[in-house]
């Protein structure tokens, strides 16, 4: 009986206790539901009042029912009261050291969007350390995408500039020789209309050119996509270019392994090979040499353009593919140096094919490597 009396009067205990602490509780949900868009020492304040006051709440509650005497209950009253006020007092110390942390981080973000850098304070809580770990990361995808950005302007304004000259030029000698030849000026007007007729065809190669070059940009450039035999386009490649290597006195050759295939639009794919090899010549002296070639590796498919061009540096590797670029040093750009738009159309090409192109040198000269899917399944929109 004795046990059982016990028994009851424990569970007796705990459902007062219960109770008691239950409605601090409640009472601190409704707190920290009102101070939830305010400083985190609210919501550790609420977090430390309301541990603290249902711990006393319960104590206390259980106190009276237990009949303690007057004096009993002012003591137990004291030391929950005193024991309360330290844990508050410790509470607002550990509310300060992560306000400090997260105002560290609020400072650090503020300078990102001035400074354009975020630096992740030291001494933070686990999650604000994970929160400024990804804003570091942030940072540095937005520093590159500026750095981006900023070599893409330069480009831009670089192709400009070549173009409006490489433009003007031929104009005004197509206007010289027109003004020439209504003032009956000239002594062989076949010679001035074959000049003529030179100096537009090649405008117009750099007219296609921009325009092939606006539709990669622009996403418009639809692929046509068939199975082609890279040694038929190899061949047909090199039997365009022969008349002017034969002219610069560069020897032009090219092979493919037996059945190479790759499934790419036709006319794109020879615009892409035709710009890499007349790219090779331009740049290959008298007596160099420039080799196309094409293997199959893997689910993919390697085309080669080798040349003697005597090396890029290495400044100029990561532009070789740059809109307006046409090389510096060891390839000082000629009179043909073209628009600065060939390579460019190349990788625009090669990545609507889902492939990719590269450049390294070797071998005294140049060699631009093409990847490409050794199938593809639906015709793709660059």
């Amino acid at each position: 009986m004795g046990g059982a009396v016990v028994s009851s009067d424990t569970v007796t205990v705990i459902a007062i206790a219960v109770a008691w602490s239950g409605v601090v509780g409640l009472g601190g949900l409704v707190l920290a539901y009102r101070v939830r868009r305010r400083s985190l020492k609210w919501a550790f304040a609420t977090v430390a009042l309301v541990s603290v006051l249902g711990l006393v709440a319960g104590m206390l509650g259980t106190a009276r029912a237990m009949f303690l005497s007057q004096h009993d209950f002012g003591v137990v009253l004291l030391v929950s009261m005193a024991a309360g006020l330290v844990s508050l007092l410790f509470a607002y110390l550990v509310a300060s050291l992560a306000v400090r942390g997260s105002r560290a981080v609020q400072e650090a973000t503020r300078l990102l969007g001035v400074e354009g850098s975020f630096v992740p304070p030291l001494d933070t809580a686990a999650e604000l350390s994970d929160l400024s770990a990804q804003l570091a990361d942030t940072s540095s995808r937005l520093a590159e995408s500026r750095e981006r950005e900023r070599m893409l302007e330069a480009s831009r304004r670089e192709l400009v500039a070549w173009v409006s000259h490489d433009l003007r030029t031929p104009l005004a000698g197509l206007r010289a020789m027109a003004e020439a030849l209504e003032d009956d000026m000239v002594d062989d007007p076949a010679r001035y209309h074959r000049q003529m007729r030179e100096t537009v065809d090649r405008m117009a190669r750099m007219v296609d050119d921009l325009f092939e070059l606006s539709r990669i940009h622009a996403g418009a450039l639809q692929l046509s996509l068939e199975s082609v035999l890279l040694d038929d386009a190899i061949s047909e490649a090199v039997a365009i270019s022969s008349p002017v290597a034969t002219a610069n006195g560069v020897r032009l050759g090219g092979y493919a392994e037996p059945g190479v295939a790759v499934r790419a639009d036709s006319r794109e794919l020879n615009r892409m090979i035709g710009n890499l090899v007349a790219n090779a010549i331009r740049y290959t002296p008298s007596e160099g040499r420039v080799e196309v070639t094409a293997r199959a590796s893997g689910d993919a498919v390697e085309l080669v353009v080798s040349d003697g061009c005597g090396g890029i540096p290495e400044e100029d590797l990561d532009r070789v593919f740059d809109v307006a670029w046409r090389g510096s040093h060891a390839r000082t750009p000629a009179a043909d140096a073209g628009s600065g738009l060939g390579l460019a159309i190349v990788r625009g090409i090669a990545e609507a094919h889902r492939g990719s192109v590269e450049v390294a040198n070797s071998g005294g000269g140049c060699r631009f490597l093409i990847r490409l899917p050794a199938q593809l399944e639906d015709p793709v929109v660059a």
